[in-house]
């Protein structure tokens, strides 16, 4: 991977966490935060690579704070790296208070993603 990053957007996406995404301590589901975490990565490395993308990694996952059900969370997506035919993905997610607008980094974590051709074989990415 090459270490220049042109400056592609952050993405940001937010959503109400509701009791059926907790578990029986009314906490967020780690496979859920994955989940969202994957899906803004996935919108930041299709924006900056303009192709069909698959996640192949995950790396360093870090779980710093609990998710509590009522809590907004929202996701802060920023494209790291820029490889031949990969993106990698920073993804922070951030536990808010809706009443007082409190907020705590709740999970970080990188995602790489690979850009598919139409048979879904591997295909550079055109840089800009």
């Amino acid at each position: 991977m090459t270490n220049e990053v042109p400056d592609y957007p952050e993405v940001r996406l937010a959503e109400l966490i509701m009791p059926n995404r907790t578990n029986h301590h009314g906490t967020l589901f780690g496979g859920h935060a994955l989940g969202l975490m994957d899906h803004a990565g996935w919108v930041a490395a299709t924006r900056c690579a303009r192709r069909t993308m698959v996640t192949v990694a995950s790396d360093r996952v870090e779980f710093k704070v609990p998710v509590r059900a009522g809590q907004l969370v929202e996701l802060v997506a920023r494209v790291t790296a820029v490889g031949r035919t990969s993106v990698t993905v920073g993804v922070d997610m951030f536990a808010e208070e809706v009443a007082s607008g409190e907020r705590r980094l709740a999970t970080s974590g990188s995602f790489v993603f690979v850009a598919l051709d139409d048979d879904g074989a591997p295909t550079p990415i055109a840089r800009p």
